[in-house]
């Protein structure tokens, strides 16, 4: 078990964390939460989950190995490093470069290039024939000022959401507008915590953004849609980014033709451009999480967005399924959607 930080991104108050700790516990990670801050997850785990973090979070920035934290004050910071055990963690013919990011605008009177300069200048007092390397450092120390406190360590990953954006629903070969961003397909399958290998059904798949996510993942995926058109159009997407889903069929939700899954993600229609079949969102949503709890095995998670005014969590708990959690994501001024998390008891 390692001291280990996370720099989470800013874009929501609770899911970044949240997906974090369902990506630990999906894998089956032993982990403890030692301290969460703005932006930054204090945890203690086996420094493996590293590598599955950065090839699974949406929602992660970057990943570290924690030498200390003291709070936001240079004198302070400059003393911790200078009895921090840093020649564990760098050798002595090897390359550096400090790197201080600070969380919305915190601690505005320290100057993070003059810290930076600072905390240099240590290791290379500290470790006999280390050299800054600004351009190609063999290690770089990474800092965060977030709320009154300073965590500092060495990077072990830097998750890019480059991807994320070359993955956006008008970059695909079929578009629809309702479809969902990439960043948050993937943050919803991860809260469902499937494992690689697992099952995944989207009964309201649309253009496949979920599917795609979780394909990526090694997850295996099923859809269903009530147009046909969405079924052809999502089977195209899936296969450019050569994804092969154990089936795609034209079906109603509430009468899934599937009998055993492993998890279920979805984004059921609601607006204008979307095909309710004449029912409201909430008859939608009702008469899906009725049939799927059936086809769930105990513990398995279903994670779906739904329109605030619907009140999926409280559709869920009516049907006896355990209410995770929900979070609230504001879209525009008429749409703020719930992403509720659910388990089969």
């Amino acid at each position: 078990m390692a001291k280990l930080f996370f720099l989470l991104s800013g874009e929501h108050p609770t899911l970044p964390a949240f997906e974090l700790r369902s990506i630990l516990e999906a894998e089956g990670y032993e982990h403890r939460v030692l301290k969460r801050l703005p932006q930054v997850l204090r945890v203690e785990a086996d420094v493996r989950c590293v590598e599955t973090i950065a090839s699974r979070a949406a929602m992660t920035r970057v990943c570290g190995t924690e030498l200390f934290q003291c709070s936001a004050i240079i004198e302070e910071i400059c003393e911790e490093a200078g009895s921090a055990p840093l020649e564990e963690f760098i050798g002595r013919s090897e390359t550096f470069v400090v790197r201080v990011k600070r969380v919305r605008g915190v601690s505005p009177r320290i100057n993070r290039g003059e810290l930076e300069r600072k905390l240099g200048e240590i290791i290379l007092n500290r470790v006999k024939g280390v050299k800054v390397n600004l351009r190609e450092p063999r290690k770089v120390f990474f800092g965060v000022l977030t709320r009154e406190r300073f965590v500092f360590g060495t990077k072990i990953a830097e998750i890019s959401p480059k991807a994320f954006v070359e993955r956006r629903p008008h970059k695909r070969p079929f578009f629809h507008p309702a479809a969902i961003p990439a960043k948050i397909a993937r943050c919803m399958v991860n809260l469902a915590q499937p494992k690689r290998g697992e099952l995944l059904l989207d009964p309201f798949c649309g253009t496949a953004s979920i599917l795609v996510e979780a394909g990526l993942m090694g997850v295996r995926v099923v859809g269903l849609d009530a147009k046909r058109r969405m079924i052809v159009g999502g089977l195209q997407n899936l296969l450019y980014y050569g994804i092969t889903p154990e089936g795609m069929a034209v079906a109603d939700a509430r009468r899934p033709p599937v009998t055993r899954v492993d998890c279920v993600v979805t984004d059921p229609p609601y607006g204008r451009s979307a095909t309710t079949l004449g029912l409201t969102t909430g008859e939608v949503v009702y008469g899906m999480l009725r049939e799927v709890i059936d086809v769930l095995p105990r513990g398995g998670r279903i994670c779906m967005a739904s329109p605030k005014t619907v009140r999926v969590g409280r559709i869920g708990r009516e049907l006896g399924l355990e209410h995770v959690k929900s979070h609230f994501l504001y879209v525009h001024r008429s749409l703020t959607r719930e992403i509720a998390v659910f388990e089969r008891t």
